[in-house]
């Protein structure tokens, strides 16, 4: 992935106060830094921040987190926060490779798991780099609280594929799943959309989407 670097992007996102520093020391006390008692929501790649944003809005018995690996990307989403007239106090980024989940969330303190528009990786010697890989997936169940869901939504059919596969491979079980989410008007409804979601669906490109929760074995 290309992205164009912004200089002083790292400084800015260090003072910005929606941004928090040094995320492990936080493991296992996430309510306290809402200081709420709500359940913990996460968007891994969130972007510019537009859907994390808009679902603190619509939800604020919700507390959520977005996360962004690339500086100069997590930039966009701080300034649209500090942009908002009147910003919600449920949501934070962290500035992190989502490789590094298990590092930052206790098990089972993380209720749910947004993955929207993910980088599809398209080279096979790539895959599991992708979000949806069963790389990524085995490090969610490592975070999630048991029988709790992850919502996936793409416009690229062949990562989409690709994802299904490795939920059934991985243990997985789809809750729903659609082909053309606009179309869908079960899956649809209450949807917020993304910036890319928009940009794509305007254009007439289906949206897919799948929520799925792990199946726990009596093992565990």
């Amino acid at each position: 992935m290309r992205l164009r670097n912004i200089q002083g992007a790292a400084e800015s996102i260090g003072k910005s106060g929606y941004v928090l520093q040094n995320p492990e020391g936080h493991k296992g006390h996430w309510n306290q830094v809402f200081d709420s008692g709500h359940p913990i929501h996460i968007e891994v790649g969130m972007g510019k921040g537009r859907f994390l944003m808009d679902m603190a809005k619509a939800h604020p018995d919700i507390d959520y987190i977005g996360i962004e690996m690339y500086d100069s990307v997590l930039l966009r989403a701080v300034q649209k926060a500090e942009a908002l007239e009147d910003s919600p106090e449920n949501f934070r980024f962290i500035r992190m490779d989502a490789r590094e989940l298990s590092s930052v969330f206790e098990k089972g303190e993380v209720e749910q798991i947004y993955l929207n528009f993910s980088d599809p990786w398209p080279k096979d010697r790539h895959a599991k780099r992708r979000l949806t890989s069963r790389q990524f997936l085995k490090r969610y169940t490592e975070i999630i609280l048991p029988g709790r869901k992850v919502e996936f939504k793409t416009d690229n059919k062949n990562l989409f594929e690709f994802s299904l596969q490795e939920l059934k491979e991985s243990g997985w079980v789809l809750e729903g799943c659609t082909f053309d989410l606009h179309k869908d008007e079960v899956m649809n409804k209450g949807n917020i959309m993304t910036e890319y979601e928009e940009k794509f669906s305007s254009c007439g490109n289906a949206i897919y989407k799948f929520i799925a929760y792990y199946q726990y074995t009596h093992e565990r």
